[in-house]
């Protein structure tokens, strides 16, 4: 039996499976992947020396766990597809047997246990971009039936790209889901807004783009790293009436932190959306 599936191997599975590889959590002959898309599954097959199927029953009938990497309006077909060949015989313990991890974003736990069966154990995830280059943040909470070990072994899946961490409440993923799914974007948008001012006051547009996202991620390292609050590190920037100092000033004039805050809510509010709608 292999230790992990995915059903579906895109970039976030391939992410995945490379990071559980090179961070030897599991060895390449303990994972399988199915895709319709041969280029995916060639990728898996040639750089990360995965066995590929395109038949998703192998994927679950070979594998102690599976996980869903589709897009959430592909899962219903999937999850359709394994109900109806389950028939919780000795060989493959049926569904129940299984723990079934999903990413599929708003696809709710209840809705992956009820097309399961109801008894099988789920947990869902919300990962992000980042698990590509290996800097990931994700949350996952377990279903009804999930175990504290499965909590666990869901855990060392997706710390091989990243951290993630474990809540109780689903209710909480869909502000996960503004917050850190989303909000690679948040942080593009900024640095390129920086990048575009900085050439507007006459830096060139590839140096002005490099110092945007240095500046970034050594105020990332140095706010992760430093015991200081975020308050106490901007005051040690912002000099009295120096050039810090003016720019917070404009930023609070036109409401930065309010901005900020909507657009998290307007996120975690679709969804919402999404998860009803699903």
């Amino acid at each position: 039996m292999k230790k992990l599936g995915f059903i579906g191997a895109g970039n976030m599975a391939e992410a995945l499976a490379r990071g559980l590889v090179e961070k030897k959590v599991f060895k390449a002959s303990e994972l399988i992947a199915s895709d319709v898309d041969a280029a995916r599954r060639r990728k898996f097959k040639g750089a990360l020396k995965i066995e590929v199927t395109t038949d998703n029953l192998k994927v679950l009938n070979s594998s102690r766990a599976v996980l869903f990497a589709v897009k959430p309006q592909t899962i219903d077909a999937v999850l359709t597809e394994l109900a109806r060949a389950d028939d919780g015989a000795p060989r493959t313990g049926g569904l129940a047997a299984k723990l079934f991890v999903s990413i599929a974003a708003g696809v709710t736990l209840g809705r992956l246990e009820d097309a399961l069966g109801g008894r099988a154990r789920v947990i869902r995830v919300m990962p992000n971009a980042p698990a590509m280059v290996g800097q990931g943040m994700a949350a996952l909470v377990r279903g009804s039936n999930a175990t504290r070990a499965d909590e666990v072994f869901a855990l060392r899946i997706f710390r091989a790209v990243g951290d993630a961490v474990a809540l109780k409440d689903e209710a909480m993923l869909d502000a996960v889901t503004a917050l850190s799914g989303s909000g690679p974007a948040y942080v593009y948008l900024f640095a390129k807004s920086l990048a575009d001012a900085a050439v507007a006051q006459g830096l060139p547009a590839e140096l002005a783009l490099r110092m945007a996202l240095k500046t970034i991620r050594g105020a990332e390292e140095n706010m992760r790293r430093s015991p200081m609050t975020a308050a106490e590190l901007i005051r040690i920037v912002a000099s009295p009436g120096g050039t810090t100092e003016a720019a917070l000033k404009q930023l609070g004039a036109d409401s930065f932190s309010d901005i900020v805050a909507r657009a998290i809510q307007a996120a975690a509010e679709r969804s919402r959306e999404l998860g009803r709608v699903s």
